[in-house]
């Protein structure tokens, strides 16, 4: 079988969004599908093209025995709607072009199209689905509009959400098939009656399940590693937990638009136990984060349908998560008793989960990082999802 994979992001590109699309297209090649993607030119979460695609309108590459198609977009992490959505716009657009490769587009048994962003998906299903007739199944990694919403950035029943609402309607309309990263996707999808065929597809990692048990470092130690940005607002977290009195130390790894503001930060209080490493590559994060007792893993606000892919990395290595959040993450981390909860920009219960984290008895804390790889083999394994995951695709 072949498949297309529609994606505003892809590696080399690091972060939650890109891994998502890699794992799945080279998991599916594990399957005995021929894989390509379509996506831009390499540029987040940076927000400038990477070197050595600079000066490109569009260009093929092959990663891990996956065909890459690139096009040139506006890079930008600007916070401005309007940059944000001539970026989405520009790959919106430019993906048309891929439509000359006639033959080979006809050739694609099922084209699988990333969403958000809505302009980019419902431009993909216009062009695959209405002028070529390709089976399409689109993966739903948040609820737009309504995430849009919960984050203030988007007024409900204003002009541009009625837009992208409208956007999200012709999608499920127009989808033979739905994935979604998680069961309240599933059961928002399930009001739009059109769409039959849906599949929980959760954002696991390819890691190796640790064969042995966390044991903890003094000072005790956390690790956040991915975006730094206003939806994880992890500096709030260090200007409000006195991590040095309290004996552990916070590293961080990753960038976003609040990386330079923990930067100036650190440099001004040089003794606040917090550490920033700046990026790593996906091959070397598992590594990373075996060096560590605990990750801290926050969503400022309850997005409805999101879980942060962060517990999925986490799981397989044994660490034991601080939760801040509430939703679906919050429910999985408890229900396991993968590490405690608090809710989001709750530092006092957050101080106090830290604080009960160092003091838990040693038999204690390795019953929770026990507890992280039981759910990485028995309930969140990669090689089961992508297995089940392709057979839902040849059904629809």
């Amino acid at each position: 079988m072949k498949i297309l994979i529609v994606s505003f992001y892809y590696t080399p590109e690091l972060g939650a969004a890109p891994s998502r699309i890699a794992n799945m297209a080279e998991g599916l090649k594990t399957q005995g599908a021929e894989v390509d993607v379509l996506t831009c030119l390499p540029n987040y979460p940076q927000g400038q093209i990477f070197e050595g695609y600079r000066g490109c309108l569009s260009k093929k590459e092959k990663i891990n025995g996956i065909n890459v198609y690139r096009y040139w977009t506006y890079a930008t992490v600007s916070k401005n709607p309007f940059k944000r959505a001539v970026s989405m716009m520009s790959f919106a657009t430019m993906l048309w072009l891929f439509a000359f490769k006639i033959k080979k587009i006809q050739s694609y048994d099922r084209v699988i199209i990333q969403s958000p962003p809505l302009p980019v998906a419902g431009s993909a299903i216009t062009l695959f689905k209405k002028i070529f007739g390709r089976k399409i199944l689109v993966n739903i990694s948040d609820l737009w509009p309504l995430s849009a919403v919960e984050l203030g950035a988007m007024c409900e029943g204003g002009k541009i959400y009625n837009i992208f609402a409208w956007i999200e309607r012709y999608i499920y309309r127009n989808a033979d098939g739905i994935f979604g990263q998680s069961e309240e996707i599933i059961r928002h999808v399930n009001q739009f009656p059109s769409t039959k065929n849906k599949f929980v597809y959760r954002n696991l990692q390819q890691y190796a399940v640790a064969a042995q048990l966390k044991r903890k470092h003094t000072p005790f130690r956390i690790v956040y590693a991915g975006l730094l940005g206003v939806a994880q607002d992890i500096y709030s977290i260090i200007e409000n937990i006195p991590f040095k009195s309290i004996g552990a130390e916070f590293h961080l790894y990753g960038g976003g638009n609040q990386a330079e503001k923990i930067k100036e930060y650190i440099n001004k209080h040089p003794d606040c136990f917090v550490y920033y490493h700046g990026y790593v590559k996906k091959e070397q994060i598992a590594k990373e984060l075996s060096k560590y007792d605990a990750s801290i893993v926050p969503l400022t606000v309850a997005i409805r349908g999101a879980v942060p892919s962060k517990i999925y990395d986490l799981i397989p290595i044994g660490i034991p998560i601080l939760y801040c959040g509430g939703g679906e993450g919050a429910k999985i981390v408890s229900k396991y008793y993968l590490g405690m909860v608090s809710q989001p920009h709750d530092f006092k219960q957050l101080h106090s989960n830290i604080i009960k984290l160092i003091n838990l008895p040693d038999e204690e804390y390795r019953t929770i990082s026990k507890n992280c790889l039981n759910a990485a083999k028995n309930e969140f394994d990669f090689s089961r999802q992508i297995y089940r995951c392709y057979d839902f695709i040849k059904s629809v």
